[in-house]
């Protein structure tokens, strides 16, 4: 269900924007990309998981708050991250 240390190193490496950067929003929506897919998957196996449905939902959530922030912020960013993480449709 969670991420390794290792792979959560390997998403901020890949999204940070400069060398100090762990919490900028891109890094956010990527890490909790990471984390819904991970629960996506152990919910199509484990239908009655409500404990788990609850805090999928509340992750869901907070990507979509990120994401609405950062389309307000700037519209481009928002873009590129929703393209390299294959969110939308």
């Amino acid at each position: 269900m969670t991420i390794t240390k290792e792979r959560k190193q390997e998403l901020i490496q890949e999204y940070k924007k400069d060398d100090q950067d762990t919490g900028s929003p891109e890094v956010q929506i990527a890490i909790l990309t990471t984390r819904i897919n991970n629960l996506t998957e152990h919910m199509r196996t484990h239908k009655k998981d409500y404990a788990t449905r609850r805090g999928l939902l509340a992750m869901v959530s907070r990507r979509r708050r990120l994401l609405d922030y950062l389309r307000k912020l700037e519209p481009q960013r928002y873009l590129n991250i929703i393209g390299r993480l294959g969110i939308r449709k």
